[in-house]
């Protein structure tokens, strides 16, 4: 009889399962945990073990190994946890646990594991399940050889439909997305694809290479996670085929990996983007790691912050006679930074989903440029009427501060556009653009054009 899937909990129902946990470890009620364990879903489960402290999950995974869900659940759990509770696992035991996983998450595993503990694991395994695995080792795992699976349906373009339905129901338990039917010919050079419906749709005497669709989407082994993801989702695609230098189909990289792509692709650029590195797993490092990961990214606002220090002093004089300016500061240093903040994200972003071209490099500059403008006329417009009646004195002090904020937020709108386009033809990665470099070269710019112009129109 078939088992009804597990329902994910979320939220509430997540808090529960996790205080529940709590309370039975404290109890020492051992079977009643294994009981809990089995009607929890293995990423529920790891959603758990991130708020237990380190006790409770060592004793509660040494009841969770005796399961069948220890597979999955390892594949669910974030990797520093992971390495932390396989670390005292025989090398037999991972290697019977490794066999139970897809090969790709196997590899991941082994991939997340000393050197030493993955060669002596690999050596327990048996030949084929080594051989997948070792295979999918050898790229890079931010390539498409690096998330995909070797499980895939392939079928000879000379079968007949009758032949090719017969060896799907002899070979579809094993295989991963049978939705596609990936067609081969010679020595496995992907030729064409076609749909299980459209498969069952025609008469069993026609060979498949007369009903496949020959216009197949695929990738290589060494293209780019990121590029993989943009495929599968442009082309609403539930899996993509990964082929080798000879157009020998090697694997399919399935949509489930896609979104697990997206997720860290997207989590690592916020992550920059807040200036707080770009490991995903920052919450779970050790309090000198944070330190470090964080520091230079905080040295680069300090040293903006001592920039526009030196910036204000150096217009002492100005400010001494009319003091009021100061209250302006802190106005223009935060709408320029906010706009600057604003149109980096934006391009970053739109560079990461393909919607912004590197190439038409001016327009959208230009394009960010005047956005600024025109926000800057209606909050200089806005602010300007505000010290015109706030201050008497000077009489041109509302003119000055409406002039100055439009003028600081059209360039940062420049700025914060124009720098993410520089390190993407620079082939740095965009992401660094934002946080605390441009806000901090922001500021500095913002706050010296800002006594310029009063300067300027107050004759100082």
């Amino acid at each position: 009889m078939e088992k009804t899937p597990k329902r994910e909990m979320v939220g509430l129902e997540g808090k529960v399962l996790r205080d529940t946990l709590r309370r039975l470890h404290r109890r020492g009620a051992v079977e009643n945990i294994r009981k809990l364990i089995l009607k929890t879903h293995p990423a529920d489960l790891a959603w758990v073990f991130r708020t237990l402290s380190i006790t409770e999950q060592k004793d509660i995974f040494e009841i969770l190994a005796q399961t069948e869900l220890i597979a999955s659940f390892l594949s669910e759990l974030d990797e520093p946890i992971m390495l932390e509770l396989v670390e005292g696992l025989s090398a037999q035991f991972m290697a019977e646990i490794v066999t139970e996983m897809a090969s790709d998450d196997a590899a991941d595993l082994l991939e997340a594991l000393p050197n030493e503990s993955a060669v002596e694991i690999q050596t327990h395994m048996d030949l084929q399940d080594r051989y997948e695995v070792e295979e999918l080792l050898k790229y890079d795992p931010s390539t498409a050889g690096g998330i995909m699976s070797p499980d895939f349906m392939y079928l000879d373009e000379n079968l007949t439909v009758a032949e090719a339905i017969a060896k799907v129901q002899r070979r579809s338990e094993d295989k991963e997305m049978v939705f596609y039917l990936y067609i081969t010919h010679g020595d496995g050079q992907l030729t064409g694809v076609l749909s299980l419906r459209e498969l069952i749709l025609h008469t069993n005497h026609r060979k498949l290479k007369n009903i496949m669709n020959t216009n197949v989407i695929s990738v290589t082994t060494d293209t780019d996670q990121e590029a993989v993801a943009h495929i599968v989702s442009q082309y609403n695609m539930l899996a993509v085929p990964v082929v080798d230098a000879t157009f020998r189909m090697v694997g399919i990289v399935t949509v489930d990996d896609v979104i697990d792509v997206l997720r860290e692709e997207a989590t690592e650029d916020f992550m920059q983007m807040a200036g707080a590195g770009r490991d995903q797993e920052i919450l779970l490092k050790p309090l000198h790691q944070k330190i470090l990961i964080r520091a230079p990214w905080l040295l680069a606002s300090w040293v903006g912050g001592v920039g526009a220090m030196y910036m204000i002093t150096s217009f002492e004089t100005v400010l001494l006679q009319v003091v009021a300016l100061a209250a302006f500061i802190p106005i223009i240093a935060g709408m320029g930074g906010n706009i600057a903040t604003q149109s980096s994200t934006i391009i970053v972003r739109g560079l990461a989903t393909g919607r912004v071209d590197p190439h038409h490099f001016l327009q959208i500059v230009l394009k960010e440029s005047v956005v600024g403008i025109v926000l800057g006329i209606i909050f200089g417009l806005l602010l300007g009427v505000i010290s015109f009646f706030t201050y008497s004195e000077p009489v041109r002090l509302g003119l000055v501060v409406g002039i100055s904020v439009f003028a600081v937020m059209a360039m940062a709108a420049m700025v914060g556009s124009f720098v993410p386009l520089v390190l993407k033809r620079l082939n740095i990665d965009a992401a660094v653009a934002t946080g605390p470099f441009i806000t901090t070269a922001v500021d500095i710019l913002g706050i010296g054009l800002y006594f310029l112009v009063a300067q300027k129109l107050l004759g100082l």
